[in-house]
């Protein structure tokens, strides 16, 4: 988006553009049911009470009143006489009675329905679907050539001819992707593997209306904390049992063998030791738990620390390729058993629930990242943690490189993949920047911020730019996301339904998108797990209940990875994130930056008091209007910068200088340039006493303000860097000054500028002055 996002940053406006607000100011789209082809269960009848839990027990009593899967049932039954025959087999074994029962009075009745069985079933192998995934589509099937005009957005004429062949040869070699694992494990061995692995455990459990109830309630309870590994002041606090123990290093930790054995050799190849106790084995088994995860204290790649970074990337790629390729094994598995089963009963329907293993589409993985060059870093270590034999081929490889990479990575043709230590791949520039090192590394690339591209796993390639019903992951923006959200609601024939069936939503770098937009990303993760508006041809049989009777955002996993935590983090990991398993967060002890200022300013914190969170920022401007204010207005001194960490409040002081008559200038992440150079200049040259100055400008742009004398902190900044790096521009004076403005509910900044010790004493001291030198 223009030259690169900091230059650019009109999508991170927290109103949104004229062209998204079509629909009104919320952008959530109405919770729809699946639309079935036949009547509703109103018009087909509904059985008498006493015949739908006459004989059943209890516990089936409270399954089936709340259950949407006998509702289906009921209302294709209506239009189908296959599945009309399914629904009463279930109330014969229901009532005891045996599937011999009133067979002569059905046999007529399946007869005639032999002939236009097809209608109804959606157990038949499609030309997609022989990798096994969610959306193998069954029965009627819409024509591939028609499933590839979907993606036209993202694949030209030349991309899909190639898919094309590439479908021929996924027919060809597709026959199982089970036959790999059957050199070291039985086929029971590796059906016993699903049932007891971690992924099986999980979405095999069935939710009752207790556990329903409670989670609906968000209210989490932190039993436990254990010290985390590498960190000396950092401590896992969970939920629920405990769930970091020692595990054993012979099971490849939970992991499918072929995924285990590469991983190994990739992690002994890039040089490291002792893999069992590496710092990317640990935090996969956390993941592996399958719980909700905050993880607030990364240190991002590019800001020194890309050997962290990449451990912790490598971790979350595992999982989400183990889950990927154990949710292909299950239905593959299934699959077959469908197909010979059908052998021996043509009509039938099944109605085993072990068979039960599809969501409503195919993708089950969503990657959420700020902007394209992290995505490039994530998608291409995904290719390289990918088993050799599942990588044959990787489709619209150039194209993606071309699309995501900077224009550096563009000229450089013999790019490949990142090496094994994940190492940043942008390309400095030749000439010697005066921008820190950070900047230069995380916005050196391609920063666009509107980007979606699905992946595909095969049994022999990988595929990008895959239609997003096709896809196994999808890796995206919050920007990019919405768009879609907001065209489907603009355009009835688009939807958004493959947002349906996520299980595991990886949130990185989740401090970079608190700069851009955050009601985006809220409004992106509201959207996951909704109720389909259409059935996209999934055989409905194979649904899993959870899916059915609404339950699915209590299944899904989301890890938030973030250099820090922030209010608006920590209430969408405690509002929106409710997965059953429970959850577990990083608790952290700061050391502060004071010791990185070096010049010689006497910095004063001001601590104001405020009721409640919703009316602080009426306090902070009523404390800067009536205490700070006034000392300044008065002063014939200039070069008063005032820094603000929020467009909102610096809207408001904005308004209070003009309406004061003061002398000031302005230095926001909206300015244009022109405007940026002549503030800089009138400001140092004291035409213009007071310059306000935003976090997000500095953010983007790190501009090195010269002419400042007295600093005042309107707002702490959210990034800890930020602090030292603004105290030190103050210069021409003997008596440099800092003012700093602070809450207690503040605590989260305050200690990761001062340190968490005296940023509690700060907080519940009787005194209202703190002075640092």
């Amino acid at each position: 988006m223009g030259k690169h996002s900091g230059h650019n940053p009109g999508w991170r406006k927290r109103k949104m553009p004229n062209k998204f607000q079509k629909g009104g100011k919320s952008r959530r789209v109405e919770e729809e049911k699946v639309a079935p082809a036949s009547p509703s269960p109103t018009s087909s009848g509904e059985l008498p009470e006493e015949e739908v839990n006459g004989v059943a027990s209890e516990d089936e009593i409270v399954y089936k009143e709340t259950s949407m899967y006998d509702k289906l049932l009921m209302a294709l039954g209506s239009s189908s006489q296959a599945v009309a025959a399914a629904y009463r087999q279930r109330k014969r074994q229901e009532e005891g009675k045996s599937d011999s029962d009133s067979e002569e009075g059905e046999e007529e009745e399946v007869d005639d329905d032999e002939d236009g069985s097809e209608s109804s079933s959606y157990l038949e192998d499609t030309d997609d679907g022989e990798e096994g995934g969610d959306n193998a589509m069954k029965g009627k099937l819409k024509d591939p050539a028609t499933e590839d005009a979907k993606s036209e957005d993202y694949e030209d004429n030349s991309a899909s001819d190639d898919q094309e062949t590439s479908d021929l040869d996924e027919q060809e070699t597709s026959d199982s992707d089970i036959d790999e694992d059957l050199e070291i494990h039985s086929q029971s061995a590796v059906d016993g593997s699903i049932c007891l692995s971690s992924f099986g455990i999980h979405l095999e459990h069935k939710l009752t209306e207790a556990e329903v109830e409670s989670l609906s309630k968000k209210k989490w309870r932190y039993k436990w904390d254990v010290p985390a590994a590498g960190m000396s002041k950092g401590k896992w606090a969970g939920t629920g049992d405990c769930c970091i123990k020692d595990v054993n290093p012979d099971a490849s930790y939970d992991l499918k063998q072929k995924l285990y054995k590469h991983w190994l050799d990739v992690y002994n190849t890039s040089g490291g030791k002792d893999f069992h106790s590496s710092r990317q084995r640990l935090f996969f088994s956390l993941l592996n738990s399958y719980r909700d995860i905050l993880h607030c204290n990364k240190k991002p790649f590019y800001h020194r620390g890309s050997e962290e970074d990449s451990s912790v990337m490598d971790a979350y790629i595992m999982h989400c390729l183990n889950h990927v390729f154990r949710t292909r094994d299950l239905v593959m598995k299934n699959d077959a058993k469908v197909a010979k089963l059908q052998e021996n009963a043509k009509n039938e329907i099944l109605t085993d629930d072990s068979l039960r293993d599809l969501g409503f589409t195919r993708p089950k993985v969503l990657i959420l990242l700020p902007i394209a060059s992290i995505a490039l870093r994530v998608v291409k270590r995904i290719i390289h943690l990918s088993p050799p034999t599942s990588k044959v081929s990787v489709d619209h490889m150039d194209r993606f490189s071309r699309e995501f990479g900077s224009v550096e990575a563009r000229d450089n043709e013999d790019e490949r993949d990142l090496p094994p230590g994940g190492q940043n791949f942008v390309n400095e520039k030749p000439h010697k920047s005066t921008k820190p090192g950070d900047f230069q590394v995380l916005f050196g690339g391609n920063s666009k911020d509107d980007f979606m591209v699905g992946i595909k796993f095969t049994k022999r390639s990988i595929r990008l730019y895959s239609d997003f019903y096709s896809s196994d992951m999808i890796v995206a923006s919050a920007v990019g996301l919405l768009r879609k959200i907001d065209e489907a609601k603009t355009n009835k024939e688009k939807d958004v339904d493959y947002l349906s069936s996520i299980e595991v939503l990886i949130i990185d770098h989740a401090d970079v998108i608190t700069m851009q937009n955050w009601d985006f990303l809220k409004s992106v993760v509201e959207q996951l797990n909704r109720q389909p508006t259409k059935q996209h041809g999934t055989d409905i049989m194979r649904i899993r209940p959870w899916y059915l009777d609404g339950h699915a955002s209590f299944y899904r996993q989301t890890i938030i990875l973030s250099y820090y935590s922030n209010p608006d983090i920590n209430n969408l990991f405690n509002k929106h994130c409710t997965n059953y398993c429970g959850k577990v967060k990083l608790v952290h002890e700061y050391k502060g930056v004071l010791p990185k200022v070096v010049q010689q300013v006497r910095q004063i914190f001001q601590r104001f008091e405020g009721d409640e969170i919703m009316n602080i920022d009426d306090a902070r401007f009523e404390h800067f209007a009536t205490k700070v204010f006034p000392k300044i207005k008065n002063s014939v001194e200039g070069g008063i910068m005032i820094f603000i960490s929020s467009y909102f409040e610096y809207v408001r002081v904005r308004n209070f200088l003009k309406s004061q008559n003061a002398s000031f200038c302005l230095l926001h992440e909206y300015s244009d340039q022109k405007d940026i150079s002549r503030a800089r200049v009138w400001f140092f040259e004291g035409k213009r006493k007071i310059m306000l100055y935003t976090e997000r400008s500095h953010f983007y742009h790190r501009y090195k303000i010269r002419g400042i004398q007295n600093l005042i902190i309107y707002s702490l900044p959210e990034r800890k860097e930020f602090y030292p790096e603004v105290v030190n521009m103050v210069d021409g004076s003997q008596d440099m000054a800092c003012t700093v403005l602070f809450s207690p509910f503040d605590l989260l900044r305050l200690e990761r500028i001062v340190g968490t010790a005296p940023a509690k004493r700060m907080i519940t001291s009787k005194m209202n002055l703190f002075s640092f030198a």
